[in-house]
């Protein structure tokens, strides 16, 4: 087992420049990848998700090989962690005007696994609704981007009564967690609310999708109201360190932990998803 635990540009050091674009304005994108026997799951969905994330952002793509190589490096010999991955825009002077001719900052850490109860995968989770919303921004949606604010005021909304908070957007639309994806199962259809004007598209997320239809469990991405939410069969939770929680309460309101939420569970189990 490897006794760094974090990377700066390849360096085993613990600090980046005050400088940095990622520090003065949150210009970068980060990734939060499941370690399980030393190795980084979903690492493809991953590392495609940050290629094509940085391309939007108009940043200089990661080499993706060498991001492998130092998450090899951090990881070997780990039972079971979490790698993070930080991309910046790098170094720069002030004004918010990006120089193309800047390396970008990456920086690769591994922090040991959460504490979350063993129960909250198998007997499900208690969830509330936040006040604070999601503000609208289609050139951001979708991305996993540095500038976390709406989800950090949300998550000091309540203590540790609740396992997850649930965002709405600013039409009351339910669009995530602070830290999650939301699933509803309405008859035999799952629903899952589209990304297209805020949220973050989680690489768990994908996954559940893809082993869903392979499942035969039609899917729909679409807008999901408070309606929605209060009428649906069953609810659960996804992200790439939980694999996935069912939900049996949101404050008042009292969910059944159903088939199809079993079903799935046990299909990203059996596809490697889950640590």
């Amino acid at each position: 087992m490897s006794s760094v635990n974090l990377l700066v540009n390849g360096v085993a050091v613990d600090t980046v420049s005050a400088r940095d674009r990622g520090f003065q304005y949150g210009d970068g994108l980060f990734e939060t990848i499941a370690v399980h026997r030393g190795t980084p799951l979903l690492w493809e969905q991953h590392a495609q998700r940050l290629l094509a994330s940085a391309v939007r952002l108009g940043m200089p793509p990661p080499e993706t090989a060498l991001l492998r190589a130092e998450a090899d490096q951090l990881c070997r010999g780990v039972e079971r962690g979490v790698l993070k991955i930080i991309l910046t825009r790098g170094v720069s002077g002030r004004g918010y005007r990006p120089d193309a001719s800047v390396p970008v900052t990456r920086v690769l850490s591994l922090s040991p696994w959460p504490d979350y109860p063993p129960s909250w995968s198998g007997e499900g989770v208690a969830v509330r609704l936040c006040q604070m919303r999601l503000a609208s921004q289609p050139r951001l949606a979708g991305l996993k981007h540095l500038n976390r604010l709406e989800q950090v005021l949300a998550r000091a909304e309540w203590d540790d009564e609740y396992a997850e908070g649930l965002m709405q957007d600013e039409s009351a639309n339910v669009v995530e967690g602070t830290m999650t994806n939301i699933f509803l199962v309405e008859g035999t259809t799952l629903r899952t609310p589209d990304m297209t004007r805020c949220g973050v598209e989680g690489v768990m997320r994908g996954a559940v999708l893809e082993q869903a239809r392979r499942l035969g469990i039609a899917c729909r991405v679409g807008p999901v109201t408070a309606i929605q939410l209060e009428h649906a069969g069953e609810l659960f939770l996804t992200n790439s360190l939980i694999g996935l929680w069912p939900v049996r309460r949101i404050e008042n309101r009292s969910y059944t932990i159903g088939q199809t939420t079993r079903k799935i569970q046990q299909a990203i189990r059996d596809a490697g998803c889950v640590a």
